[in-house]
């Protein structure tokens, strides 16, 4: 099992300059591809953040170089981000989007291209293409639903959810899940309806839901309607708990609310770096929080522990998109999240947690850990 490359605050320094051991033939450039403007800024920028704080870490004789690319939110402009990238010097592998339609549009070119996509994208599709080029360090929807409605069903015992997610591929994605896992507890939602990720009001489809009797409210939204529905549910006096998606758990989704407006909400994620229960996570958020002056969210973290993988490979030899792959493959990897280990699609990541705010503070405490017990009976 390899371990995560030592985080020093003396990385921090640019990296695409050659170390004094590395020529200019063993540069290895690795492309961060990430949405930075649109519905998906938030969560975009976390994950370019995760990327470039891992691509510090530069191995010993290699020289890394990286550029950033805003990837916005069409499919068309990632398909473009991904064919320039690749027509600049070697690259080992990408920090690909995290949004499930621009992963689903540069899929078949990367396979083409045969170069490693390194992405944190919870839309359970993108690695059910068979395309052993994709490489996910987020759980995916079949991963973090499940724990979602399972905290709702088993841990606070309600049976009448009004589910409200997002039209995107993501919504999407999640919303099929959710309804998967509420049927393997025996839970029929009471309300579902979608809402496109530019509306400026969700009072109207919060009225619609609280008008279905639902005894607690699942939210599968992106990150700045999440902080809509909560500020107008707060405003309504909803006293219902609300359990919502990853985007929740995001510093940057909290610091949208006041902490009053986030009582008696929870969300699932990968993790929350900011509730660091380890030294190592509690490192990494120094770190981070000095590189960027925020803090990190599990969609940085993830991405941080994905690139760090990729630079153990290339560390340990691996010195082409297929060398790196095949460790991506083939290796487990003890991150600062979790550990991580291919299921043969590309799925990384298997364990999710639920954190809670208590009113008080934009700080969640993580009151529940989930494993996928697929991964465990292996």
């Amino acid at each position: 099992m390899r371990r995560a490359l030592p985080l020093l605050i003396g990385l921090l320094a640019a990296t695409s300059c050659l170390s004094p051991a590395a020529r200019a033939d063993d540069t290895l450039s690795f492309p961060v591809l990430v949405p930075l403007t649109g519905f998906l800024s938030l969560e975009g920028t976390s994950q370019r953040n995760g990327a470039v704080l891992a691509l510090k870490q530069t191995p010993a004789g290699v020289a890394i170089a990286s550029e950033v690319v805003d990837t916005g939110t069409s499919p068309e402009a990632a398909v473009t981000a991904l064919e320039r990238a690749a027509g600049s010097g070697t690259v080992g592998a990408v920090a690909a989007s995290m949004l499930g339609t621009q992963m689903l549009a540069m899929l078949p070119l990367a396979q083409e291209l045969k170069l490693p996509l390194v992405t944190v994208s919870g839309t359970a599709s993108i690695t059910e293409q068979g395309n052993p080029w994709v490489f996910r360090f987020f759980p995916g929807d079949a991963v973090t639903k499940s724990a979602h409605a399972r905290y709702v069903v088993e841990e606070l015992g309600k049976r009448q959810p009004a589910i409200i997610y997002q039209t995107t591929a993501y919504g999407q994605s999640g919303k099929a899940h959710l309804d998967a896992a509420f049927k393997a507890l025996g839970v029929t939602p009471v309300f579902e309806e979608g809402v496109d990720p530019a509306a400026k009001d969700l009072l109207p489809v919060l009225t619609k839901a609280l008008a279905a009797k639902p005894d607690v409210l699942v939210l599968h939204l992106h990150s700045g309607p999440t902080a809509l529905l909560l500020r107008q549910a707060a405003s309504s006096g909803v006293t219902l708990p609300i359990v919502a998606g990853s985007a929740m758990h995001q510093p940057s989704t909290a610091a949208l609310l006041e902490p009053a407006e986030l009582k008696g909400v929870c969300a699932e994620t990968a993790a929350s770096p900011i509730s660091g229960d380890t030294p190592e996570v509690k490192a990494f958020t120094d770190a981070y929080r000095t590189a960027f002056g925020k803090d990190p969210d599990a969609f940085a973290l993830g991405q941080y522990d994905g690139m760090t993988m990729v630079l153990e490979a290339v560390k340990a030899g691996a010195r082409t998109p297929d060398a790196i792959r095949k460790a991506l493959s083939s290796e487990t990897f003890k991150g600062l999240a979790m550990t991580y280990k291919s299921d043969g699609k590309g799925n990384m990541a298997h364990s999710a947690v639920i954190v809670c705010y208590d009113g008080t503070s934009r700080v969640p405490t993580l009151v529940k850990r989930y494993a996928d017990p697929t991964l465990a009976a292996k």
